[in-house]
């Protein structure tokens, strides 16, 4: 088994690479920093183990960057809890509390060489839960909302924490509006370099730069009649965004490297996690696009509030990878329920998702306990400890901001509506 090991402190680093010594059957390569560890890791590497708080790129851009190519194992202090929490948004499903023992990290990897090892007898592709798995009040409420903005063709912008299932709208949207027989096309704009992302949008003539060898269509062009969704808004850089402006008043594009524009007939979703009011104010993005993009705006409830649907998508989900994976039948222990009714999923149905698949691959026997779910001893639901260290964190980046909430919001990473709820929920400023 080949593992990268990205970690600045030459110490741990220098103790790792001796520790692992007395394990032969991994191979280690170490790399102090996440810019060199890019350059390097390629197919070869079976699992990459990360801190998060390093100089020039952290380890939650540098997980960003690996695009959900790689079984990832966070490392991470006290201090910087709120960012591994961060990194379970992002899919990690590990992440090691320092200092740990070496015995804690080896029993890391070998979870994650089984789901490895399970994963790799699948020969279908990975079943992407793209509808409503299950429904409660909360959700409906939104659905209704949603199917009536899909009438029109007003741009509706999706709000909510990451992991709620803001494409799974955007698609209810597109297959409830008159354009559903159109294409539906989706980008992230915080997976797309910023030199490409123009390109990636508007397309380009042969020839409009260097590697430019034939044509390329670009996303606007190829919705056409149809919706175009555009994830994570807020990461879209301010040099482009008048482009975009002038694309959705105009309706019409221009391809790099041409001076013809093209029409287009396209609905337009936007999706963010993030304070578009706090950027505007700090000038990262222009609020004449906010207006434009946010016609109807819709706030997707987190799955801490759509209680209803935990054990149901749980339960989808387990019969997906029992059929997924070949496993003998299933099943989740009373525990195991209560388990997941009582966790507060930071990362929702994403996370959900996630810890489901894990537990279908590593329950030993046929019914998943709360063990299995490795939340209590991943940490992600001694929650005692971590809403402790969570409100701690709030109230340290409160008092560094003057109890500015927009700055607060920012610098946490998540939307004032969030924070608010927050501290509402842990008594702070009460």
């Amino acid at each position: 088994m080949k593992i990268a090991i990205v970690e600045d402190d030459i110490n741990m680093r220098k103790s790792l690479e001796i520790a692992f010594e007395d394990y032969k059957k991994y191979e280690i390569i170490t790399f102090k920093n996440a810019i060199d560890a890019l350059k390097k890791i390629d197919s070869t590497f079976d699992l990459i183990i990360t801190d998060i708080n390093m100089p020039k790129m952290d380890g939650i851009e540098f997980v960003n960057k690996l695009d959900g190519k790689y079984e990832v194992i966070i490392m991470t202090a006290n201090a910087t809890l709120g960012r591994a929490i961060e990194s379970i948004h992002l899919g990690v499903k590990d992440f090691l509390l320092k200092p740990f023992e070496i015995d804690t990290l080896i029993k890391a990897i070998e979870r994650s060489s089984k789901v490895q090892e399970v994963t790799k007898k699948v020969l279908s592709k990975k079943v992407e839960h793209d509808d409503f798995i299950a429904s409660s009040d909360a959700l409906e409420k939104i659905k209704k909302m949603a199917k009536k903005a899909a009438s029109s063709d007003a741009s509706i912008m999706l709000l909510g924490e990451s992991g709620v299932g803001k494409e799974v709208f955007a698609n209810f949207i597109h297959k409830n509006s008159p354009r559903a027989k159109k294409p539906f096309i989706a980008l992230n704009m915080a997976a797309i370099p910023e030199n490409l992302l123009e390109s990636e949008l508007f397309g380009f003539e042969k020839g409009a730069f260097t590697d430019a060898s034939e044509k390329k269509i670009g996303k606007f062009e190829s919705a056409d009649g149809g919706t175009i969704f555009l994830d994570e808004i807020g990461e879209m850089p301010f040099t482009l965004q008048a482009k975009l402006l002038r694309a959705l008043q105009e309706k019409e594009i221009q391809r790099l490297g041409s001076s013809k524009t093209i029409k287009i007939d396209i609905r337009v979703v936007s999706a963010t996690n993030a304070s578009i009011t706090s950027m505007i104010q700090n000038n990262q993005f222009r609020e004449d696009l906010y207006y434009r993009l946010n016609t109807i705006p819709i706030n997707i409830p987190p799955l801490r509030k759509r209680i209803d649907e935990i054990l149901p998508i749980a339960s989808s989900a387990l019969e997906s990878n029992i059929k997924k994976y070949s496993l003998e039948e299933l099943s989740f222990s009373k525990e195991a329920k209560e388990a997941l009714i009582s966790y507060k999923w930071p990362g929702n149905i994403r996370e959900l998702l996630s810890v489901v698949e894990r537990a279908s691959i590593l329950c030993e026997d046929n019914i998943i306990t709360p063990d299995d779910l490795f939340l209590e001893s991943r940490g992600l639901s001694s929650m005692s400890n971590i809403e402790k260290m969570e409100k701690e964190l709030i109230i340290e980046v409160l008092l560094e901001m003057k109890n500015d909430l927009d700055a607060s919001s920012k610098k946490l990473g998540m939307s004032n509506e969030n924070l608010n709820e927050k501290m509402k929920k842990y008594n702070i400023g009460e």
